[in-house]
């Protein structure tokens, strides 16, 4: 049995996995983020401990009480959320809270950073932004100077966890990638990043490929926790294991997450970019692998959006009434930019829109109109993506938005891809941490291990709707151009966000 670690931002959540790929026992504990000022988003790496020591203590209590031993588990395997800065001293102390991967307090270091540095965007593929590791060290290091000259190593969050479990400092690719600091194509760090924030290698954990094993539990946790000194794996990104999870990573395997967000992530043989449009490129957890991914700030969320517009709590009748209206010439515009948007616009200024009513416009419209935005939105994500040159032809759906499958139907005729739902109860980056243990323990190959959940449905694009849908993208896209300059001074500026 393997155990996986996802040290998430609302909360440390622990799986078991067998070799029969059954989750046999699992725990959660909640997380909090501090927000001492406008834009800024912390937490105290302690409070990851605890969260961590309760979630793994309740999985561990589960599987004992479904008559297994925690001794029989052989490997530990580490995700969460990227990006966040970890500062520790000499001694190996925190220094300060975590900045977290939503904090926005350092867009001006982003600036300064793309021009000290002009191959950034080449070296990373990434837009400096300020979600990313390296502006927030450049902050730092320019507010809160005496501090930094304490700084010895810089961890990201799940890192953290580790190092406080063997007393290793180590991270893997994906996660790395997500610093700025990495030379994603070469898969090492970049001397030339590193300066500029004022660091150097010395400060950063070694580098390792998701299923080599980084060091081993320390014997007075393995202890607490009735386990054996097990290894531990380098582990993922959260995106990356995530993926890893559905059982994505093969060159031009895809899966988009129409939740909250919209993330659509795709697994590249070869390393690719297109930072110029705000796609993210990264690499993948296993090795000589990478990924993109585009992200959309608003899905989801923006039909619960409409739906409290409405005073309707039913989501499945406000889906029914849209079905049964359907899409048609009337059926009024939708911009989805109620976060502002990041690919392809990266425009933290944009703002959501219903454009085309009329006396005739009833609710079942604005769902509608509000489905079909969110379609559009996503499809400009993938033509970014596309416009790498990578083939893409299918895309396993998941996230709570895969629940309707007229929605699954909408997004192939805008897309132009396959969509398959796919059952993703046990989906998550847990299992994906877990998943890479396993690879480790066995040394075996990917395939064997990383499945993809069963399909529940296929929906391919209908020739009709796909050239009508493309007409109303087109009034779409128009619809954004017109109104930018109404979003504020510098919408549409092109500025990190």
């Amino acid at each position: 049995m393997f155990l996986g670690i996802d040290l998430g931002t609302s909360s440390v959540k622990a799986v078991v996995l067998d070799r029969d790929h059954q989750v046999v026992a699992s725990g959660t504990a909640p997380l909090t983020v501090d927000q001492p000022h406008p834009l800024w988003r912390e937490q105290d790496p302690q409070a990851w401990w605890r969260a961590c020591d309760d979630a793994v203590g309740q999985a561990l209590a589960a599987l004992a009480k479904a008559g297994r031993k925690p001794a029989e588990v052989e490997c530990i395997g580490l995700t969460g959320q990227m990006h966040g800065a970890t500062l520790l001293d000499g001694d190996g102390e925190v220094l300060r809270p975590a900045i977290l991967w939503n904090d926005g307090r350092s867009a001006e270091e982003c600036a300064l950073l793309e021009s000290q540095v002009p191959r950034s965007r080449e070296i990373t593929g990434n837009m400096m932004m300020p979600g990313f590791t390296a502006p927030k060290l450049l902050w730092v290091a320019r507010h809160e100077p005496q501090l930094f000259e304490r700084v010895r190593r810089v961890l990201l969050p799940k890192d953290w966890l580790r190092w406080r479990m063997t007393a290793e400092y180590a991270t893997d690719m994906s996660d790395a990638a997500g610093t700025l600091w990495l030379d994603v194509a070469k898969r090492e760090w970049s001397g030339e990043l590193l300066a500029a924030c004022g660091l150097s290698r010395a400060h950063m954990p070694a580098l390792y490929e998701g299923p080599q094993v980084t060091g081993v539990l320390r014997a007075e946790l393995a202890q607490r926790w009735g386990m054996r000194a097990i290894p531990v794996v380098a582990g993922a990104s959260d995106n990356a294991a995530g993926a890893l999870g559905a059982g994505v990573y093969r060159a031009g395997d895809a899966m988009l997450s129409l939740g909250t967000s919209g993330v659509v992530f795709v697994a590249t043989r070869e390393y690719v970019a297109n930072p110029a449009q705000a796609v993210h490129s990264f690499c993948h957890a296993l090795p000589q692998t990478w990924h993109l991914m585009s992200v959309m700030l608003s899905a989801a969320s923006c039909l619960d959006f409409t739906a409290s517009l409405l005073g309707e709590i039913d989501m499945d009748l406000l889906l029914a009434e849209a079905q049964a209206r359907g899409l048609s010439a009337s059926t009024p515009l939708f911009l989805p930019y109620l976060n502002g948007e990041r690919t392809p616009h990266n425009n933290p200024d944009a703002q959501a829109l219903f454009f085309g009513l009329n006396a005739a416009t009833v609710r079942a419209d604005l769902v509608n109109a509000t489905l079909e935005g969110v379609c559009h939105g996503l499809a400009q994500g993938i033509g970014a993506l596309q416009a790498t040159g990578i083939a893409l032809e299918q895309v396993s759906l998941i996230g709570g938005g895969s629940r309707s499958g007229y929605w699954a139907q909408m997004l192939a005729d805008a897309t132009g891809l396959q969509v398959i739902r796919r059952e993703d109860a046990a989906v998550g980056p847990a299992l994906g941490a877990a998943r890479l243990a396993w690879i480790a323990t066995d040394e075996a190959p990917p395939r064997d291990i990383l499945k993809a959940p069963a399909t529940r449905d296929s929906y391919a694009p209908r020739p009709g709707e796909r050239v009508r849908l493309r007409e109303r993208a087109a009034r779409f896209a128009s619809l954004y151009d017109r109104v930018v300059p109404l979003f504020g001074k510098e919408a549409g500026s092109g500025r990190s966000g």
